[in-house]
């Protein structure tokens, strides 16, 4: 299962690369019509920090890609998002390539009626989950919501 997620992650990873005027506008298209672009935190007053909160902002370039930057206070990195897709549930699956990692990552987000965003899952490309069910897989606890900061 795993050679399969691989395989299918490096299939979208070249389709991308080989098609990025047609696979950018529909992925765009895709975040911005689910509503995922601006910045997100759990608390938009508080500076951001890697334990407290990250600042996280999901943006349309004007070359069409779309970028997921993220600003732990000490430490910021962008990141391409390389797929998206919403599911029957309007859950927003996200393929996020982070070159420092040397990796790809998936998640899902969830959009609540009150605007709020809050993940679902977080995988590697290997399917080892930080996040699953809603709840970090390390402590059991629930992952916060979200608010759009701006």
């Amino acid at each position: 299962m795993t050679r399969g997620l691989g395989r299918w992650i490096a299939a979208a990873i070249l389709w991308a690369a080989i098609c990025p005027r047609a696979g950018a506008e529909t992925l765009a298209a895709t975040v911005e019509q689910w509503g995922l672009l601006g910045s997100w935190a759990v608390d938009c007053a508080a500076r951001p920090d890697r334990d407290k909160g990250a600042l996280l902002t999901y943006e349309i370039r004007k070359d069409g890609r779309v970028m997921y930057r993220r600003n732990f206070g000490d430490a910021k990195d962008e990141n391409e998002v390389v797929s998206a897709t919403v599911s029957a549930e309007r859950l927003l699956n996200v393929m996020v390539y982070f070159p420092s990692l040397h990796q790809t990552r998936e998640f899902g987000l969830q959009l609540a009626k009150d605007g709020s965003l809050r993940a679902i899952y977080n995988r590697s490309e290997r399917g080892e989950y930080t996040i699953k069910d809603g709840k970090y897989v390390a402590t059991g606890a629930p992952t916060p919501t979200q608010q759009r900061c701006d």
